[in-house]
């Protein structure tokens, strides 16, 4: 089952057997979570004539006894004392209380002893603590994502409720399949450990009877990993269609805030990309840039032709028939022009920023060696008036990442030379990353050139030759998942928690990147589960990134580690 069924399969529970006129109340997770899998259409056709979020409703003391009260909300203290503040001057005539997940006994008993007008109806636990924003993909929206990056002695309270809503998100997604893991985790990061052991003791311990489904043949396994083991897809230019829109003007749970880049008008300002509800979509999500102008010019066209034939209206008969297809007509209108508009915007921002000649250059940096061409690729761009401070950073951080070892005069160089021509740059931000992230500190084989098996596939490619000079890279997912399909991960890069051990290849994965995933490793993992190879992937992470978000969050780790880091 997909994790966008999984979710639908919660709100049609919670709306369908509550009748006649409801409001819908949310907090900001949970808005999150309804918004990507449900369309306000829907829900109007589930008699939901308001959608709340919890904070507001808390404000108003205006009553609406004539309206049914379904509130969707994560158990958080706060939450819990909203609503019995709720309960104690009731503004609505039913109160269905439902939660993302698992209530405390005595958040239990203090919402029943609020409850003195006994106008509550139910309260419910469904499992839909994440956000699907693609069948086999979701992510956590975790605030301070940061957090993750801070070294074990720096361990603020902060870094306890990160881990603590990574736990929950997960043991949400395990709850909403019914299924108990076996689980791994990446061995050189201390945050992928602490968050493995404590959802194995939430499911094998503390709560292990809410866990205890039937058994499948080979349990399904959960692999925790950490970013900042392939911290290169991150922060590289991106030349497929989803990962393309979110590295250069953003995705927010499948909505796209076009408010920033023009002058749009107000139906077109924020468009919504979803695989579930755009077929156009669905099928080029994962097409590269120059197909997709191809796809959209036949978009175009065909539409153009329907348009045509709806301006010939002669008959009665024709006339009944344009009224009966009008609304699929400017459904489809709305898409063509939501299509051109983001390819359109996409290729400014291309042009302005000479995003090809850059991304030829981080292309050769993440896959093909040469440390002499690389340093004078890099040097010229650096020079170049037309290139960005943050493609010049990129750049930088990429050699960095790549020859940390080889070159350390040719490294200082850059840096100073990064300095001069960046205003704005943190000094030490590279030396940070490769602190974070650099070769001592990962465990995956991210540039194919330790392992015997990688080297010779990357001989067998550079032979054969690129297709795309800007899609070759791939992630190092790309090797887990591989290495996964083929019984090969090693227990010693990737050990599992307690003594529950894999017996046989599993069926089920479910891999969980803390500090977040990528749209390119979703495609991934899609284009895996597409090749029928009888293992299902599922990916999920603290928040979906782009380059920006990324340097954002090093930048965060950096401020706070500082007073006890040298910086150089």
């Amino acid at each position: 089952m997909s994790l966008v069924t999984a979710v639908r399969d919660y709100i049609n529970r919670m709306l369908q057997d509550i009748s006649g006129m409801k409001v819908l109340i949310l907090d900001s997770h949970t808005v999150s979570t309804i918004s990507v899998a449900y369309s306000q259409s829907e829900l109007l056709q589930k008699e939901v004539f308001l959608v709340e979020l919890v904070d507001n409703i808390s404000k108003s003391k205006e009553s609406m006894s004539h309206l049914k009260a379904v509130f969707f909300l994560r158990p958080t203290s706060e939450n819990i004392q909203r609503l019995r503040r709720q309960l104690a001057s009731p503004r609505f005539g039913e109160y269905h209380l439902f939660f993302s997940n698992l209530l405390k006994d005595t958040q239990i008993h203090n919402l029943a002893d609020s409850d003195e007008q006994e106008v509550v109806q139910q309260v419910q636990e469904f499992y839909a603590d994440f956000v699907a924003i693609d069948p086999y993909h979701f992510t956590l929206n975790v605030p301070s994502n940061h957090l993750y990056m801070l070294p074990a002695v720096v361990d603020p309270p902060s870094l306890q409720n990160f881990c603590d809503r990574v736990v929950d998100g997960i043991a949400a997604v395990f709850l909403a399949l019914k299924r108990r893991p076996i689980i791994r985790y990446q061995r050189t990061s201390d945050i992928a450990k602490r968050i493995a052991q404590e959802t194995a003791k939430l499911m094998y311990q503390q709560e292990s009877g809410l866990f205890d489904f039937r058994r499948t043949e080979v349990s399904p396994l959960l692999l925790v990993i950490d970013r900042r083991d392939d911290p290169l897809t991150p922060l590289l230019n991106q030349w497929t269609y989803q990962a393309m829109v979110h590295e250069l003007i953003g995705i927010q749970d499948n909505k796209v805030d076009l408010r920033s880049t023009g002058k749009f008008p107000k139906d077109q300002q924020e468009v919504v990309l979803s695989s579930e509800q755009d077929a156009f979509f669905k099928a080029n999500m994962y097409e590269n840039f120059g197909d997709i102008g191809m796809n959209i010019k036949r978009l175009v066209d065909e539409f153009q032709q329907i348009a045509k034939s709806n301006q010939n209206i002669q008959t009665i008969e024709d006339m009944a028939k344009f009224v009966d297809n009008y609304p699929e007509y400017k459904k489809m209108q709305g898409n063509v022009s939501k299509h051109v508009t983001l390819v359109t915007e996409m290729s400014k921002i291309v042009e302005e920023r000479k995003l090809m000649l850059v991304s030829q250059t981080e292309q050769e940096l993440a896959c093909n060696g040469g440390q002499v061409a690389a340093f004078e690729a890099v040097t010229n761009l650096l020079n170049n008036e037309s290139i960005s401070n943050i493609d010049r950073l990129r750049l930088v951080m990429l050699y960095a990442l790549r020859y940390e070892k080889e070159s350390p005069v040719q490294l200082m160089q850059l840096f100073n030379k990064l300095a001069s021509r960046s205003a704005k740059y943190k000094p030490g931000l590279v030396q940070f990353l490769l602190k974070q992230a650099g070769v001592d500190k990962r465990t995956g084989d991210l540039y194919g050139n330790r392992d015997f098996l990688n080297i010779a596939r990357n001989m067998a490619r550079g032979l054969k030759g690129v297709e795309n000079v800007y899609t070759q890279h791939q992630p190092l997912l790309f090797q887990t998942v591989e290495s996964i399909t083929k019984g090969r991960m090693r227990d010693v890069d990737y050990p599992y928690v307690g003594n529950h051990f894999q017996q046989g290849r599993p069926q089920e994965v479910v891999i969980f990147i803390v500090g977040g995933t990528t749209y390119e490793e979703s495609r991934c993992v899609a284009l895996q589960n597409a090749s029928n190879s009888g293992i299902r992937f599922i990916l999920g992470g603290s928040v979906v990134l782009n380059s920006k978000r990324f340097l954002k969050d090093l930048e965060e780790a950096q401020r706070m580690t500082r007073p006890s880091t040298t910086v150089l």
